[in-house]
């Protein structure tokens, strides 16, 4: 394998992205979408080129690089990837193949930046997934706000600016307390910000329940949890169809990657102790959200609030601490990533046929769209958690490990998919 394969896997879009911009203005239009292909195409290779040389037998960091990089506060430029996080890899530069493709004559203006922000997104997610130096990781984080606020702000709907302010608000306050967490962390340890340090850095049961405290505002707000998801509905009724497909497919697994990569193993028992107060969440996330979901009229919205219901599986897979149960919640991230991004797709094309995301407009759809409609159909059933889909898989996983923690959890939980 070729050495610091992830950087070359992190910066080959970031630097496409540059190149983009350099184009000029739309009069290039057509030159900015075939790089933006041909660079997401080349990272999406490469990224499977990492996955054929990894070793899934092990669960120790691969591919690990790691440089000196502010000597002073011991920051390093310190990369890596497991189990958990090559699959979200995998799945991010995919997707912004898929993105590009979606954009290609529907963005007509603005070409060279919208592709841009696209591919320079993609590098800094890469980025989150693959950082094992906390402050390195918080870069990453930060950084990928950026040009999701311009994607909603520039190429969204009516009332796009309120939304993408919104959407940045919402993200940097909770960012803010998991940067006073990483700073606490680095004196309470043995002056670094390595992660994996983090885990084996000793602290007592009042120290966890702050820490895990300030790291749950940033992931839950991401994820995002209820009571703080109602940034997500309106992001997503504003967002162009590409941003939608990575804010649901991509953009949410970040906060939940965060309670695996951080949460959990750093706080331990404050995470064991509080964990019903997040299954609480999580629960009324599934099913009080789901039938909030039931009601929307705007297809958008509709799909907005069911991924905030299907992301209530997954911190709830986390947090009842079953081997299954986080089988499941794994699954189920992989999964929703997928179907949601199909999902928006489809509202994507339904919307440049029927210039509607109202669900009454779309009467009379499967005569003249037959075989589209058949893929939204199947789409909608993964949705909806149908048997045989992935989306049935992963949320059957929780249940299953919910009942064998606590029967009320699997019952309360198996409602959507009777609901669904």
């Amino acid at each position: 394998m070729t050495p610091n394969i992830l950087s070359i896997l992190i910066w080959l879009p970031v630097l496409g992205g540059i190149l983009i911009l350099s184009t000029g203005g739309d009069r290039n239009a057509q030159l900015a979408r075939k790089i933006a292909l041909g660079f997401s195409v080349g990272t999406f290779l490469l990224s499977l080129s990492i996955y054929a040389d990894f070793d899934i037998n092990t669960a120790s960091m691969q591919f690990v690089e790691r440089y000196r990089w502010i000597e002073t506060l011991h920051i390093q430029y310190f990369l890596g990837v497991d189990g958990i996080s090559m699959p979200l890899i995998i799945l991010t530069t995919l997707l912004t193949i898929i993105v590009v493709i979606a954009g290609w004559e529907v963005i007509t203006k603005r070409v060279a930046q919208y592709m841009a922000s696209f591919l320079i997104m993609e590098g800094l997610m890469i980025g989150v997934f693959s950082s094992m130096d906390a402050i390195l990781f918080y870069l990453f984080w930060e950084a990928m706000l950026i040009p999701m606020f311009l994607i909603i702000g520039v190429w969204g709907g009516s009332n796009r600016v309120y939304a993408a302010i919104k959407f940045f608000l919402y993200t940097l306050v909770g960012s803010l307390l998991m940067l006073v967490a990483i700073i606490y962390l680095y004196f309470a340890s043995d002056h670094t910000f390595n992660i994996a340090s983090f885990h084996a850095t000793p602290l007592t049961y009042a120290t966890q329940v702050l820490i895990f405290l300030a790291f749950f505002a940033a992931f839950a707000v991401k994820v995002p949890m209820f009571p703080v998801h109602t940034w997500l509905p309106d992001a997503h009724v504003e967002a162009p169809t590409g941003g939608s497909v990575i804010l649901a497919a991509i953009t949410l697994k970040m906060g939940a990657y965060g309670f695996l990569r951080f949460s959990i193993p750093i706080t331990p028992d404050a995470s064991s102790e509080l964990a019903i107060w997040v299954i609480g969440l999580s629960l009324i996330a599934v099913v009080y959200i789901a039938l909030v979901a039931l009601v929307q009229r705007d297809m958008k919205k509709l799909i907005a609030y069911s991924s905030i219901s299907h992301m209530g599986f997954v911190t709830l897979g986390f947090f009842i601490f079953d081997s299954q149960g986080m089988e499941g919640a794994i699954v189920q991230m992989i999964s929703h990533g997928f179907i949601s991004g199909a999902l928006f797709l489809c509202v994507g094309v339904l919307y440049d046929r029927m210039h509607s995301r109202e669900i009454d407009s779309y009467g009379g759809v499967a005569n003249t769209m037959p075989v589209f409609s058949m893929f939204l159909v199947f789409f909608a059933m993964s949705n909806a958690g149908l048997p045989g889909t992935s989306g049935f898989v992963g949320e059957f996983l929780v249940i299953l490990g919910s009942f064998r923690v606590n029967g009320w959890y699997a019952a309360v939980a198996g409602l959507t998919l009777v609901l669904g």
